[in-house]
């Protein structure tokens, strides 16, 4: 397998530019997420990576090779699409062993590894079917064997799993992943799907207008969003966003909403203007103690949990609470917050403020 390294790269389309001066590192062996929302440049990054598109500008390093003018065939890398891409008059098997056949592998090497793939895929039992009448989590996984049986140095997947239903699609997600960590595979994935890319991911590259908006771990992703575009991206419900104008002092641990001293982490520098109070549904609890006030709008029932709504005199606010806690919509309630979990942004540019829980995140400068 291979390391694969992305240096500025920049893709434009006549005065569109699609990708702008992206760069990051896939460490061998990682399953890396490409996310985004439609549009963001994830699929074009890919498809750079993979040779299917010429770069404007930037350096694409696969194994330590400068590959980023070389054609798709001189990459020693297998791509898996959306919709399948199977040769509808093969059967299985013959899907499965044409990259083998046409590389002119003998017949007998070429049926020994057709029947190790089959057997890591668990579809022994229908190498002899036509592809046309297999169900769409089969022609998945015939999709995944023609490009497993090629042991690539890399494998380039563009949202394989967005053709299949949902509780299918979670199934196949959780063999997607076994399947890479039996192999110890290079995997770049691209999707659109937060939870898809939460659940599989070793690292993810969160896109948006064709420039990533942050790199890392899923958690340090979730819990340190360096941007609003990330923290209103990942998660359901999304990060709550209170807005205020107010001045930040270094070293506070508070800041000023409606009166209100409302905890934070340390500031490690000091910041005055329009702010954004970031804090996530679950580190909100209802409190009759707490002197910041919000009225119930509604409850949404999620078995063990509800996602209850309140208006607030700095914006509309959702907690997640205990289901059994009471929550009457109309009622007037107190809110109290887990400081060590917030996040301030500077609403012009979006970006997080540094503090101790945002350490290495650009800062409003």
């Amino acid at each position: 397998m291979a390391e694969i390294v992305i240096n500025n790269l920049r893709k434009e389309f006549g005065s569109f530019t699609a990708v702008r001066s992206s760069s990051f590192k896939i460490e061998d062996g990682e399953f890396f997420m490409l996310l985004g929302p439609s549009g963001c440049g994830k699929t074009t990054t890919l498809r750079m990576i993979a040779g299917l598109e010429l770069p404007t500008s930037g350096e694409i390093y696969i194994d330590g090779e400068e590959v980023s003018r070389k054609p798709a065939s001189e990459r020693d890398i297998a791509f898996v699409f959306q919709m399948f891409a199977l040769y509808p008059h093969m059967n299985v098997r013959k899907n499965i062993s044409y990259p083998l056949i046409s590389q002119g592998m003998p017949r007998a090497a070429v049926r020994a590894k057709v029947a190790e793939v089959a057997r890591i895929l668990g579809i022994e039992g229908i190498l002899d079917r036509p592809v046309g009448g297999l169900s769409g989590g089969d022609r998945q996984r015939v999709a995944l064997g023609r490009a497993i049986v090629r042991d690539p140095k890399a494998f380039m997947m563009d949202e394989p799993l967005g053709a299949l239903d949902a509780e299918f699609r979670e199934h196949m997600a959780e063999e997607l992943r076994a399947l890479h960590d039996r192999m110890g595979a290079t995997t770049v994935y691209v999707t659109h799907d937060q939870l898809e890319a939460m659940q599989m991911g070793d690292k993810i590259v969160v896109m948006n207008h064709g420039v990533i908006e942050q790199f890392g771990a899923p958690q340090d992703i979730y819990d340190k969003p360096a941007t609003m575009f990330v923290a209103d991206f990942i998660g359901s419900p999304a990060m709550n966003f209170l807005h205020f104008h107010g001045a930040v002092e270094q070293g506070a641990t508070s800041v000023k909403l409606h009166h209100q001293a409302l905890p934070m982490p340390e500031a490690r520098e000091p910041f005055d203007g329009d702010l954004v109070y970031g804090i996530r549904p679950e580190h909100v609890r209802l409190s009759d103690a707490a002197p910041y006030r919000g009225k119930v709008l509604a409850a949404e029932y999620l078995g063990t949990t509800q996602i209850v709504t309140l208006d607030t005199p700095n914006g509309t606010l959702k907690a997640r609470i205990a289901s059994d806690q009471p929550a009457r919509a109309g009622e007037a309630v107190g809110l109290d917050f887990n400081g060590a979990t917030v996040t301030l942004f500077d609403n012009q540019s979006g970006r997080a403020l540094r503090s101790d829980l945002n350490e290495g995140v650009l800062s409003h400068g």
